[in-house]
């Protein structure tokens, strides 16, 4: 049985992700602030065992405890794991000094806070496990690329590559160490190019460029950026390069 835990499961790629790996031989935990029916009903009819955990990453220490809690007594259950940080929140579209500063907090604790307490929780409880482990930090090129009014959103995607590149360090000297990688998806149509498209034109010098894709048809859909991204996890040499993206392999 394969293990995986994703998060931000309920809607876009990360539902698509979820629906794609409801397969058998798969076990998946999905940590979302919603549960979806859907994937529900397709695992009930797949016999696929999956658990739908309702929680908000913004508190992100109890859903930790509960990884640590929930891994500790089922290490001969599964012949690999996997955790997949996907959750993400866009604050305000604004310069910074206009965004709010209950969402600039929340972007920042479900953007970098929660994947890291999150795969401490999954590393710790598992260090001792002889099977192959993954972490999948889904990133952004905005991670890489400054944008205006996207100072929280881009801090916290830079911040998520880093941390992994430091991971990486960290666990090639485990004699069970994980293999990890921080993977740029693409543009992808989903709630959040919806809300950048919707923003107002004074505080969101790039809008055009986001209108533009759409129009042209230049958007991945959820689904497809899902399957890309199941398609690296599957690659041999998958974390041999900690800051990645799918764009870039041919």
């Amino acid at each position: 049985m394969n293990l995986y835990i994703i998060t931000g499961a309920s809607r876009g790629m990360g539902q698509s992700l979820a629906h794609q790996l409801i397969l058998p031989g798969n076990h998946l935990v999905c940590i979302s602030r919603q549960t979806s029916d859907e994937l529900d009903a397709l695992a009930a009819q797949q016999r696929v065992p999956l658990e739908q955990w309702r929680c908000d990453l913004a508190d992100a220490q109890p859903v930790a405890d509960q990884i640590q809690f929930w891994l500790a007594s089922r290490e001969r259950e599964f012949e690999s794991i996997t955790l997949v940080n996907n959750a993400g929140v866009i604050p305000a579209i604004a310069p910074l000094s206009d965004v709010p500063a209950a969402e600039l907090t929340r972007a920042l604790r479900v953007g970098i806070e929660a994947p890291m307490l999150l795969t401490a929780a999954f590393l710790k409880t598992t260090a001792s496990w002889p099977i192959p482990k993954k972490v999948l930090n889904i990133s952004s090129g905005l991670g890489r690329r400054a944008m205006a009014s996207q100072a929280g959103y881009c801090a916290a995607k830079a911040a998520m590559d880093h941390f992994t590149r430091c991971l990486a360090l960290e666990e090639a000297l485990k004699p069970h160490g994980a293999k990890v990688c921080s993977l740029a998806p693409g543009v992808i149509d989903t709630d959040m190019q919806v809300q950048l498209r919707s923003a107002p034109d004074s505080s969101f010098p790039d809008k055009s460029a986001f209108v533009g894709m759409k129009t042209q048809g230049s958007l991945t859909s959820p689904f497809e950026a899902a399957g890309r991204l199941i398609a690296y996890l599957s690659r041999s040499d998958f974390g041999s390069n900690p800051v990645a993206d799918v764009r870039d392999v041919a």
